[in-house]
């Protein structure tokens, strides 16, 4: 075991750059060395060439309705895990790291989805999220994360979503459904464009852009406790 200099690939889960682009929201807070692969294309990292972090990105798909790409990536994320790689998913990525943890009974459609800034109740002191408390964040999602086993930790909920966090005990590898990395301005943007797309699930998008939006900077302190060099292999 030795501790390696921190490289990060971040897998991007989304469809469409021209409506949501993870790159340009986790650009700002990511100040160490890193590559993107765009999994749509099954454009995956070689988890030899020294990756010690992988990051998972939301996407506008829905882990209930899987393509190939997504069984490609979790073969990924699988040999991440073995390999010792830190790992956090967010919002799908949240989703898939379940997934490829536990399989399909892990995840499914919300019976209330959260869009729009939302306070989520940190249950436990933890390494990634910090004390107990409450924190808001920008949300955005259909599906989510159940059934965890004991090998988990609940680390954070809110009133719609029983699992808003997780972390697989003793390793370093955490879900977070909240979009953190997502700042006030650019949720508006992203808000507006969700609508224009007349979706069926316009009214959420247009009442989310109503509402007071609320931050709690939580990005910054996810970063920097993800982002410690750690020993692997």
């Amino acid at each position: 075991m030795r501790e390696k200099e921190v490289k990060v690939a971040l897998i991007d889960n989304s469809i469409d750059t021209s409506i949501y682009n993870p790159q340009e929201h986790w650009k700002p807070y990511l100040r160490v060395e890193w590559d993107s692969f765009k999994a749509t294309k099954s454009h995956f990292p070689d988890l030899n060439r020294d990756y010690t972090h992988l990051i998972l990105t939301g996407s506008e798909a829905s882990i209930i309705e899987r393509e190939n790409w997504v069984y490609e990536e979790i073969e990924v994320v699988q040999d991440a895990v073995e390999k010792g790689l830190s790992i956090l998913g967010s919002c799908y990525g949240h989703q898939l790291l379940a997934f490829a943890l536990l399989g399909s009974a892990s995840v499914q459609r919300c019976a209330q989805p959260e869009v729009g800034w939302i306070p989520v109740q940190i249950k436990v002191e933890n390494e990634l999220l910090g004390k107990k408390r409450s924190a808001f964040s920008f949300s955005s999602h259909f599906d989510e994360v159940v059934n965890l086993s004991d090998a988990f930790l609940v680390l954070a909920s809110s009133k719609d979503c029983q699992i808003q966090a997780f972390q697989l005990k003793k390793r370093p590898i955490w879900g977070i459904q909240i979009h953190p990395e997502i700042n006030i301005s650019n949720a508006q943007i992203l808000l507006k464009k969700f609508i224009s797309l007349n979706l069926e699930t316009k009214p959420f998008f247009e009442k989310a852009l109503k509402s007071v939006p609320k931050g709690s900077g939580l990005i910054r302190r996810i970063v920097k406790s993800f982002l410690v060099p750690r020993e692997i292999e």
